[in-house]
């Protein structure tokens, strides 16, 4: 029987997950494809390295070991970062061995430069676990739905932030209390800012819309904004009006032009991504042949993301070189759709004085740059009042000129809270 021999780049948590299913599942791998695919070398830091269940003989400081080995023919990085992660996937590309990645942000600024190396010398780059996890969102745009024409790419891309803005609505609890609980308990890193900041989500939805639209999208092209301005006043104002907040990516193409983006939304409590909690991942696509199609499941962890990992390498070893999945499908050059031109909804909390003429003024701004107020609520505190405003889908570059125009007003107090507002609402 025909052996293919993996090449595993770091063996922390996803790393062992791998090595672990490829040995728990090797008769089930074997069915599958039809050889023997096996661990054949480990990269790790010091040569010494241990961990249950690995062999130390096969772990190795150098990797030119992997490189020059005539059995590896799938090198599976799994090390991070953008650095040292592509020196080794570009020299392994360029050697003809085939790379499986979950390394979503060195795809997502340096994507293009890692498939043209795999063209050169016809191999193959796969990065289902870059995106969403265990959920099959790549596989399911790459293959299943290459002639659909998606138009929409909109879900929650990140456990992290999913599990933080659950919390808070579940328990009342501020953005930091809940914070260093997520970190207590595995779900944010002790350096959350990537997750928390939104450049996590930014990089997988440079990812996914890419596949969906078929032209490049890097890291670049997406404007991102994380959840450390949601607060639990927000949060509760949101359950009071039947919103649920979440951090969404959304990836548009609208009049043959593309617009992505990562913001936190509310949600309508009926909507089917409202009720996705913890730290799970949910993403839809939509599309004039099929209408919408959710796909949903846990978007991290060891086992989760491992067996996203093992999915790659079976599509690689069944896949026949010269297929179309072999390659990133982004032969378009799809222009962006300006975020200014993009029609929202938006939730805006102010903190105002609480004298006569006030709501007023605001309301005369936002008629000027035709705003339209869809509810209001106030309540009086003290000397103050605050407004929560919810408005009529407007062009964004209207809302903020009025909403720039607001904030000078010399009766509004502090920065107002603005969230777009998703669904119909």
């Amino acid at each position: 029987m025909d052996k293919v021999g993996i090449g595993l780049l770091g063996y922390g948590t996803v790393g062992s997950g791998v090595g672990t299913l490829l040995a728990r599942n090797a008769d089930d791998i074997t069915l599958a494809t039809g050889k023997q695919v096996y661990l054949r070398r480990v990269l790790e830091r010091s040569p010494d390295f241990t961990a249950p269940g690995l062999d130390p003989a096969l772990v190795t400081a150098r990797f030119e070991d992997i490189l020059e080995d005539p059995g590896i023919d799938i090198v599976v990085e799994l090390i991070g970062g953008v650095g040292a992660a592509r020196d080794f996937q570009l020299r392994a590309l360029k050697a003809g061995k085939n790379v499986v990645t979950a390394n979503k942000q060195l795809l997502a600024q340096h994507g293009a430069e890692l498939f043209d190396a795999a063209e050169s010398t016809n191999v193959h780059l796969r990065f289902e676990a870059s995106a969403v996890g265990a959920v099959p969102v790549i596989k399911v745009l790459r293959e299943s739905l290459v002639a659909a024409e998606v138009k929409t790419v909109f879900g929650i891309v990140n456990g992290t932030t999913n599990y933080m803005l659950s919390a808070m609505a579940e328990t009342g609890a501020d953005y930091d209390d809940v914070l260093a609980e997520a970190q207590r308990l595995g779900y944010a890193e002790a350096d959350p800012t990537e997750d928390v900041g939104g450049k996590d989500a930014a990089a997988k939805m440079a990812i996914l819309s890419s596949i969906a639209f078929h032209s490049r999208t890097g890291l670049d092209d997406v404007e991102y904004e994380g959840i450390t301005k949601v607060t639990a006043a927000d949060i509760a104002q949101g359950t009071r009006l039947g919103l649920v907040a979440k951090l969404l990516g959304v990836a548009k193409l609208i009049d043959g032009r593309m617009n992505v983006r990562v913001y936190p939304a509310f949600l309508p409590r009926a909507h089917p991504l409202a009720g996705v909690s913890g730290a799970y991942n949910a993403v839809f696509l939509e599309s004039d042949a099929f209408d919408r199609i959710m796909l949903f499941g846990p978007g991290a962890g060891s086992v989760p993301t491992a067996s996203a990992v093992i999915g790659d390498i079976i599509s690689v070893v069944n896949t026949v070189k010269g297929s179309f999945v072999q390659n990133c499908l982004c032969y378009k050059d799809v222009p962006a759709f300006p975020d200014a031109d993009m029609v929202s909804s938006f939730y805006l909390r102010l903190r105002v004085k609480d004298e006569p003429g006030v709501l007023a003024g605001i309301a005369a701004l936002f008629g000027e740059h035709d705003v339209s107020i869809a509810s209001l609520v106030q309540e009086g505190r003290g000397d103050a009042a605050e407004l929560v405003l919810l408005l009529h889908p407007v062009r964004e570059a209207q809302f903020f000129a009025a909403l720039d125009q607001i904030k000078a007003l010399p009766a509004v107090q502090g920065d107002p809270a603005v969230i777009r507002v998703e669904g119909d609402a």
